[in-house]
């Protein structure tokens, strides 16, 4: 049901308020996470919209070109903006890129985004002054929020100021759907406000126009646009010649998700006979700070486990080699991990938690079998799979038996050839993207 605008007024106005008093705690939770990631502490004050004489200073030297800002809250965002990104350069030449951040995952990523003239803060608290003083301090033509990103307050004062806004790659899940609606009041008018959404597919078109979005385009999915670097394709087929045995990787696995895996690890090397070849285990946590929880988990199973950052010169020794699981404790080299394995177990989507991006893997030609859950790619695991490049499966024992299978059969070479004709096939949705967007951009001059 639309709310009214009182309502939707009142609505904003507890939330709001609620941010507020919980500023503190907001304040105390990133200072935390800077113990074990130092970026959480960096440039802190920009949080709550305050920028220091440093900053201004880089702000008082920017030439007239138009400012383009794009928000990548963390590693994922900041990876599917990249192709997006490019586009834009070549839509909006003259373009000046604002790149905002939440985590320091994504605001390492980001670096590599960045040109001569552009700037890089982090995206601040959802309070209505932080957002006001964000948004005089930037003066963006046009603002680029990435997948999931709505905000009640910057699409407020957004509208308020006069910037499109655009929810670029944008998808929404049944699951998100029904949580959205029943903070109507509040998400409605926030949708409503949005210049224009670019969904990845009909289906996430269709649920974003119930949420509220007036003008919604369907583009496709700007991860299938990423290519992977070709050092990084190289360096994962080095490390793949010089282990010993196949190579399944576990890719971006969440908190839970490792004890299920080793323990169908653990069964499947005690069903193997004498002799028999045991694939060797790469185990890549999809957040840092889990590293060594990770790593301590697997050496209590009794596994002998080599950390790809001991690695000397970045290549594994004899004592590597010998290790049961190597665990990849590393950033920005997920295409090298992929071209090592034979065959990858797709993490996020064995509890439910809606998977992790499998169109990574398809690119870097890397079978895929995933488990059930993965409402965060739906089209894109269903397509992958009609395609023949990826399997699913209903837990990890069955998943570690089929990737085995797949290894023991040869049938994932196969497997590989088709992952890469079905990344190859569905490219052009950031080009698409980068128009709508330069027309936005242009719309507001």
């Amino acid at each position: 049901m639309s709310s009214t605008p009182l309502k939707s007024w009142l609505a904003r106005q507890a939330y709001s308020l609620v941010l507020r008093l919980g500023t503190p705690a907001y304040l105390w939770r990133v200072w935390a996470r800077g113990k074990e990631e130092p970026d959480y502490r960096a440039n802190w004050p920009q949080r709550l919209g305050f920028y220091g004489p440093a900053y201004r200073a880089l702000l008082a030297k920017q030439d007239a070109r138009p400012v383009c800002w794009v928000h990548a809250v963390s590693l994922g965002e900041a990876r599917a903006a990249t192709p997006l990104i490019q586009a834009m350069r070549v839509q909006c030449p003259n373009m000046r890129l604002l790149l905002t951040h939440t985590t320091a995952t994504g605001r390492e990523a980001g670096k590599a985004l960045l040109q001569e003239g552009d700037l890089q803060t982090w995206l601040p608290y959802d309070t209505p002054g932080a957002v006001r003083r964000f948004l005089r301090v930037h003066r963006p033509q046009v603002g680029v929020l990435m997948e999931t990103e709505v905000w009640p307050n910057v699409q407020h004062e957004a509208a308020r100021l006069g910037v499109p806004m655009v929810l670029a790659n944008a998808r929404l899940s049944e699951k998100s759907l029904k949580q959205g609606m029943r903070l109507a009041a509040l998400m409605q008018p926030a949708a409503r406000l949005l210049t224009l959404a670019l969904a990845q597919t009909e289906d996430d078109a269709r649920r974003l126009r119930t949420m509220g979005a007036h003008d919604v385009k369907v583009c496709g999915n700007v991860k299938f646009d990423m290519s992977p670097a070709p050092q990084s394709l190289a360096l994962g087929r080095c490390w793949r010649e010089a282990s010993t045995r196949p190579v399944v990787l576990a890719a971006s696995t969440r908190e839970g998700e490792e004890v299920g895996l080793l323990d169908a690890w653990q069964s499947m090397r005690a069903a193997c006979t004498a002799g028999e070849p045991v694939p060797r285990l790469l185990l890549v946590p999809r957040h840092p700070q889990r590293f060594d929880e990770v790593a301590a988990l697997v050496a209590a199973r009794g596994f002998i486990v080599s950390r790809r950052s001991t690695w000397a010169d970045g290549q594994p020794d004899q004592a590597d080699l010998a290790a049961d699981v190597w665990l990849g404790d590393s950033m920005g080299e997920m295409p090298a991990y992929y071209a090592t394995a034979r065959v990858a177990l797709l993490g996020g989507s064995f509890a439910p938690l809606g998977g992790q991006n499998l169109i990574e893997a398809a690119a870097c030609g890397c079978p895929i079998v995933m488990g059930p859950s993965t409402f965060n790619f739906a089209e894109a695991a269903e397509l992958s799979e009609q395609a023949g490049a990826a399997v699913r499966v209903s837990d990890w024992t069955q998943g570690v038996r089929v990737a085995c299978e797949l290894l023991a059969s040869g049938q994932d070479a196969g497997m590989s050839e088709r992952a890469l004709t079905f990344a190859a096939s569905h490219r052009g949705a950031a080009a698409r993207m980068a128009q709508w967007i330069s027309q936005c951009a242009q719309g507001s001059r």
